[in-house]
């Protein structure tokens, strides 16, 4: 007879999660390749890292490399969408879309993966088309913003280029308050001389 305060026992590896989808097995990559970079991107630890058997894995994908081609493909295409549409109806001010982006960015560990994606580029042209497409989509969104907030389209996608190489960099600089850096930037970036 079990007690009520008896704990659960671990669910096992080989316990298939409930309603698992591809999106998951995508997120979950992108989760390793944000912590190990494309050297972590393996069958076995993507079957750990959701709890479930390596076989169910096929249930989704034709094999890993069929995995690698639609995981590029979320990175550049349904996971920025996505994002792009919800930044754009959030505020109506662009440039607090341009502050909710960067915190979307923070919280996810976005500038991790994106790394990440641009090491796997430098070797596979499925990544290197996806980084491609996601750097197009994020330029336009940033210049789009920053054109409704006064600056000519040449002002705005350099400056859209400046806030995205900012946050991709990774100086050490720990007397910094990384948490606002972001803001800091974007209060030069769109500031307009006197």
């Amino acid at each position: 007879m079990s007690s009520a305060t008896e704990t659960p026992a671990p669910r096992s590896a080989s316990a298939r999660a409930p309603d698992l989808t591809p999106a998951a097995w995508l997120e979950a990559g992108q989760s390793l390749l944000r912590r190990g970079g494309l050297r972590a991107l393996k069958l076995r630890p993507l079957a750990e890292e959701l709890r479930v058997s390596t076989g169910s894995f096929y249930h989704h994908f034709r094999d890993f490399d069929d995995y690698q081609g639609q995981l590029a493909h979320y990175f550049a295409e349904d996971q920025i969408s996505d994002l792009i549409d919800a930044l754009e109806r959030a505020t109506p001010d662009p440039i607090e879309r341009i502050r909710l982006l960067g915190q979307t960015v923070r919280r996810r560990g976005s500038s991790r993966l994106a790394i990440a994606m641009r090491a796997w580029a430098e070797s596979d042209p499925r990544a290197r088309t996806a980084v491609e497409r996601h750097d197009m989509l994020m330029l336009d969104f940033l210049a789009r913003c920053l054109t409704s907030a006064g600056f000519t389209r040449a002002e705005a996608e350099i400056r859209a280029y400046g806030l995205i190489t900012l946050g991709l960099s990774k100086v050490h600089a720990p007397h910094l308050d990384m948490a606002s850096l972001f803001d800091s930037l974007l209060d030069i970036m769109v500031a307009r001389p006197a």
